[in-house]
């Protein structure tokens, strides 16, 4: 799996962004890959993290889109 990065402007901010990508092995070898959204206000430090196991991603997708509408 490759490790690549999406980058989106944060919206209501001059200069945040939030950070979508995957980590390998995030907690030592053997460890599933999971998904890392990280969240910058000042467009350098990162502010907050989460990961979230690939086996939770369209659960969360569904929660979230629910959260939209």
């Amino acid at each position: 799996m490759t490790n690549e990065t999406k980058t989106i402007p944060l919206a209501n901010s001059k200069k945040g962004f939030i950070s979508v990508t995957t980590i390998n092995e995030p907690y030592g070898k053997d460890t599933p890959t999971v998904a890392s959204i990280a969240i910058s206000l000042n467009g350098s430090d990162i502010e907050w993290k989460v990961h979230i196991p690939l086996s939770n991603i369209d659960e969360v997708v569904l929660a979230l889109q629910s959260i939209q509408k």
